[in-house]
């Protein structure tokens, strides 16, 4: 639809979290614009050139935390109309998550939102360093260094990055601001219902301000609730959350400014003693986080409840840390926890109402993955609302939300519980204690061992997600031998891998996972191989594209003949962007030597010409890397959160198109591919 101008005053973020609390941020009213490009879905089509009626919202999200802050950026991008509240006065002050993990960082840069996250000056977790009691019983000594991102791990970043919640919520909410959203404070949700009486908004919300106790009742496509552990929404839903084990040890959390000789201070480490077990972080603004253990079920005064002052905190730490001293010089927050895991039974019950982040997910801070996980909830459905909304894809595949995410904290809380256990042993000095060595081999120390094995599922690049219509297996609908092409070692559902190639106009080195943002859109890569061998064959696959019925012409922007010619991403739909990868020197490409339609993305060509450790004995490292022939390439398709969604091989004539054709055709909102696919092998 045509930019038209939203009435001046509010387009509201409903955030209401038992979380989250920054400092108070000045918030200006002022007009905002609707963005949205995008046909509204089938089911709702009539709204597409309507103007928003008063009172309602593509959109209400409950809370102000990670998952609600990043929910709400992504779709305000998107140009959808949103109201965010939240039951605090202020964002994070003190406390809470602080880590940063590498994929979590990647994700942030292509939102371009890792600058402003690095400009406040976070640590940077390389290493991790384990102690444990000396044979002689004398104190503690170091075992073991291994890193955060071991190597193998195929990680832009590969360190953690240690930063306030409350900078990152305010960074969020600063982005939020320029796309003309405000998070509404302090307001909570009082009651909801999707009881369809309006058949585009069919879910209405009441919301109370805390401070005037004024109502106000909205409606809204979609409810989200961020709210943390303690969710009014999940309740009301009568959504049961299951419990994976007692709670079995409590622990103290300390920020602050420290004196110590420890030598170890600014790495992150896991200390055992004889007296008990600390987690140590480094921090911003020369601080430190401490995790001390305070009490576990073994003790004879066991008490699951049990509370500690600051000082006893602080008294166990010295302990423990004994021979060396430690002493505070301030303290900027503290708090008690006991370690459980809790998950929620459902995420959503009819695909209006959804739930991310604490909200459904609970477990120990230990491994540094609750902020972390809430991000990825909150991509994973931004971009299926998107597709929904915007007319590409069927209601339907709003329940993939539920079965890929919910996966994801299953295998997260089943780690969490080993790696919290481990770590909550207390380890007795012993002189037969298997030690663990520098180079790694740890053999006998489960909670390192432990530690390796999940390293790369820390780091977030071990997420996968199963088969399903997004995530390509020999059980799709789509059944083209040309499919996952023999040699290639690309991972369906995982995230692209990196590759670094040199852009063509302007000879500049390239990130290419990272060459196209955030911009809900599926990324496809032609990986062209031979620029002059295979020259007819890239001509096949554009002008296949560009026949009517294939999944690239059925979604044409409905404003091509407007469309700027500054645009890089989208010049045809919005839907998908287009990258071109020739395994050749860029010195021997030119761009007019592409058809029209990839020409047309002048600055996604590329050549692949930059050497790669990862490829070694190749002039061609971005190809051989991912398994795709030097000669002949192949086709990545990529989704908008930057999972593989497919690989397929690219051939003379129609084949490859047609089984892009089908692989879509399983979920678009549209009939497509109009041949039948006669791959050429």
């Amino acid at each position: 639809m045509p930019l038209g101008k939203v009435a001046p005053g509010k387009l509201m973020l409903l955030l209401n979290s038992n979380e989250f609390a920054i400092p108070s941020i000045s918030i200006q009213i002022r007009p905002v614009y609707d963005i949205n490009l995008f046909p509204s879905s089938p089911d709702s089509a009539s709204t597409a050139s309507m103007t928003p009626r008063t009172g309602t919202y593509d959109i209400v999200i409950v809370g102000a935390g990670p998952v609600g802050l990043l929910l709400a950026i992504c779709l305000a991008r998107w140009g959808y109309r949103i109201k965010q509240v939240d039951n605090r006065e202020h964002p994070t002050l003190t406390g809470r998550a602080d880590g940063i993990q590498p994929r979590s960082l990647h994700l942030l840069q292509n939102m371009d939102l890792k600058r402003q996250i690095m400009a406040h000056g976070p640590a940077k977790v390389y290493e991790v360093a384990f102690w444990d009691p000396t044979p002689t019983g004398d104190g503690i000594y170091r075992t073991n260094n291994l890193l955060t991102c071991p190597r193998y791990i195929d990680a832009r970043y590969p360190f953690t990055t240690m930063l306030h919640q409350g900078w990152i919520e305010r960074v969020f909410i600063e982005d939020l601001q320029k796309h003309g959203v405000d998070v509404q404070r302090p307001q909570t949700i009082i009651g909801f219902e999707n009881n369809g009486q309006d058949p585009i908004y069919p879910v209405e919300v009441d919301l109370r301000h805390l401070q005037t106790q004024e109502t106000e009742k909205v409606r809204a496509k979609y409810l989200f609730s961020g709210e943390g552990a303690r969710s009014f929404v999940r309740e009301k839903l009568g959504i049961k959350i299951h419990h994976k084990d007692p709670v079995a040890h409590v622990w103290g959390v300390m920020d602050g400014v420290v004196r110590t000789d420890f030598p170890d201070i600014r790495m992150k480490c896991n200390i055992h003693s004889d007296h008990g077990s600390i987690m140590t972080i480094p921090r911003e603004d020369n601080m430190v986080r401490l995790y001390v253990q305070m009490s576990s079920s073994t003790d004879g005064d066991w008490d699951p409840r049990r509370q500690a002052s600051m000082e006893e905190v602080q008294a166990s730490a010295k302990k423990i840390f004994q021979p060396y001293y430690i002493e505070w010089d301030r303290v900027e927050w503290y708090s008690m926890y006991p370690i459980q895991q809790r998950i929620a039974e459902k995420y959503t019950i009819d695909h209006r109402i959804f739930m991310g982040g604490d909200c459904c997910h609970t477990h120990s801070p230990k491994a540094g993955q609750g902020m972390n996980t809430a991000f990825h909830d909150a991509l994973n459905l931004a971009w299926k609302i998107h597709h929904v909304e915007a007319g590409f894809a069927r209601r339907q595949i709003l329940s993939t939300y539920e079965s890929e995410r919910k996966q994801i904290a299953e295998n997260l809380l089943e780690f969490d519980a080993k790696f919290a256990a481990l770590f909550s042993e207390q380890k007795r000095s012993s002189g037969d204690k298997t030690r663990a060595t520098q180079d790694g081999n740890a053999e006998g120390d489960e909670f390192v061992e432990v530690f390796k094995a999940n390293a790369e599922f820390a780091s977030g690049y071990g997420i996968a997600y199963d088969p399903n219509e997004f995530n390509w297996s020999v059980s799709h609908r789509a059944q083209s031998q040309l499919f996952n092409p023999k040699g290639s070692t690309l991972r369906i559902g995982r995230v692209m891998p990196t590759v670094d190639v040199t852009r063509v106009v302007d000879a500049n080195k390239v990130h290419l996972e990272q060459a196209i943002p955030l911009n809900g859109s599926f990324r496809v890569f032609l990986f062209a191989g031979d620029p002059v061998s295979n020259g007819s064959t890239v001509a096949d696959f554009a002008s296949n594209l560009e026949k009517e019925g294939s999944f690239y012409s059925t979604f044409e922007r409905p404003d091509i003949s407007t469309v700027s010619y500054h645009e890089r991403h989208n010049p045809h739909s919005m839907f998908v962007t287009i990258c071109t990868v020739f395994a050749a020197p860029r010195s021997s490409i030119d761009v007019t030597m592409l058809p029209p339609l990839l020409a047309r993305y002048s600055h996604h060509i590329y050549a692949d010409d930059i050497p790669d450790p990862g490829a070694p004995d190749t002039n061609a490292s971005a190809h051989a890397k991912l398994g795709l022939d030097e000669q002949s390439g192949g086709i990545l398709v990529v989704r908008p959160d930057g999972h593989v969604g497919c690989v397929v091989g690219l051939v003379p004539g129609h084949g490859t198109v047609n089984a892009l054709n089908d692989y879509f055709a399983a979920f678009v909102s549209k009939s497509i591919g109009t041949e039948t696919v006669q791959a050429v092998l």
